[in-house]
């Protein structure tokens, strides 16, 4: 068995059945396309390499056949493999070009075709194939004038781009983790496309002097995970995020936040068809102290008061979908839905997930959906999996 067998589907079955030509060219970033391949193996696809002369002056040909457990097309020859594969009919579900050249990203836009990469994406622009493209150059180069109109050009016709990282006066190539959930998204089931969705996660940190905060215990990992798996949907999602150990993906639009006073002032600005917040906002807020109390201080007592709440702040100037959650810690399942249902109506909430503190483990969890019409449905699995199913089951209805 060759190793690309091992990690096949490890991480996700969203490209199970899927095959993705990887076009790479002459950039530097070239290297980094041993890790593309495996990260979309890991998702479940077929990885099929293609390589210009310019990128075999880079990468081995051989560290490509070993990243995807077949050998990569370096030239063109009598087996027309770019029509197999990416013409009428062809194998392959998405051609994506990681790293693109300037001179690549031209000779698309203008029909040039000399190169085995050109030939791909000319044969996949003519069958209709989607093309996800990954540049990778120096700064200057990529703002040049006529490669962005380039660029465009090829917008127009459907190629979509990934944008590349701005550092040390360089366009460098995407995250490895960015590019192949902008694969996933493309492939995916994109019954969120156009929608507007916001994720609010992780805990507040309420101030008790100027070192001390209180706060909840929250990973952050569902937060993140749902905010994930509306990109892959194709939403435009956000994450709003507060302490928390996961951290939010390169791919997405992250806002950090420390106190709930943060939260509220930004709640204004929700202009957002989705709103779920699975985040753990303190319930109370201390009397703040001045400095710093004495560490060597007998007792210290301190004084709470209930905080505002924020699904409700939400609610008053908000009025597409909004989903809540509801944590409990050692009641029955009856108390926990009760408490639930009581939460989903005095809030105004379209949805709630409820879950006892019990049944959340790391990556994995127990939740209970219920809808504002009487729906129920329960979700149970790895952290991935449960954001996956609430999408599904608020996207397609739960019903009365």
């Amino acid at each position: 068995m060759h190793p690309s067998e091992a990690i096949k589907a490890t991480k996700g079955e969203e490209l199970l059945g899927k095959t993705v030509v990887l076009a790479v060219c002459g950039s530097i970033a070239a290297v980094e396309t041993v890790k593309l391949a495996r990260e979309l193996i890991r998702h479940g696809a077929e990885v099929h390499g293609v390589m210009s002369r310019s990128a075999q002056g880079i990468l081995h040909a051989n560290a490509l056949w070993f990243a995807t457990g077949r050998p990569p097309l370096v030239e063109l020859d009598g087996s027309v493999a770019y029509l197999d594969l990416c013409g009428k009919g062809g194998k392959a579900d998405l051609l994506l070009i990681a790293p693109a050249t300037a001179n690549t990203i031209s000779k698309m836009a203008t029909g040039v075709d000399d190169t085995t990469v050109t030939t791909f994406a000319t044969t996949a622009l003519g069958a209709g194939l989607p093309i996800l493209v990954a540049p990778a150059m120096d700064a200057v180069m990529y703002d040049q004038p006529l490669l962005q109109k380039n660029i465009r050009t090829l917008e127009d016709l459907g190629v979509e781009f990934v944008e590349p990282l701005r550092v040390e006066e360089k366009a460098k190539l995407a995250d490895v983790e960015a590019i192949a959930a902008r694969t996933l998204r493309r492939l995916g089931p994109r019954d969120m496309v156009g929608r507007r969705v916001l994720v609010v996660a992780g805990s507040t940190s309420e101030p008790v002097d100027d070192i001390r905060v209180l706060t909840n215990r929250s990973t952050g990992e569902m937060g993140v995970e749902l905010a994930r798996a509306a990109f892959i949907r194709g939403a435009e999602a956000e994450l709003w995020m507060g302490d928390a150990s996961a951290t939010g993906p390169p791919f997405l639009k992250v806002w950090r936040f420390e106190e709930t006073e943060d939260l509220l002032e930004r709640v204004p600005a929700i202009d957002h068809e989705i709103v779920a917040v699975p985040a753990a906002i303190a319930d109370y807020l201390p009397e703040r102290a001045e400095g710093k109390v004495p560490s060597g201080s007998p007792t210290w007592t301190v004084k709470l008061r209930p905080n505002a709440r924020v699904l409700e702040r939400i609610r008053d100037v908000f009025d597409g979908t909004l989903i809540g959650f509801k944590l409990e810690s050692g009641v029955g399942r009856k108390e926990l839905m009760s408490r639930a249902q009581k939460r989903l109506e005095e809030l105004r909430l379209d949805y709630i997930v409820a879950n006892a503190w019990e049944d959340v483990k790391p990556g994995y969890t127990e939740v209970v959906l219920l809808s504002s019409e009487g729906g129920r449905q329960e979700l149970t699995g790895s952290k991935r999996e449960v954001a996956a199913g609430l999408w599904g089951a608020v996207l397609n209805g739960l019903g009365g």
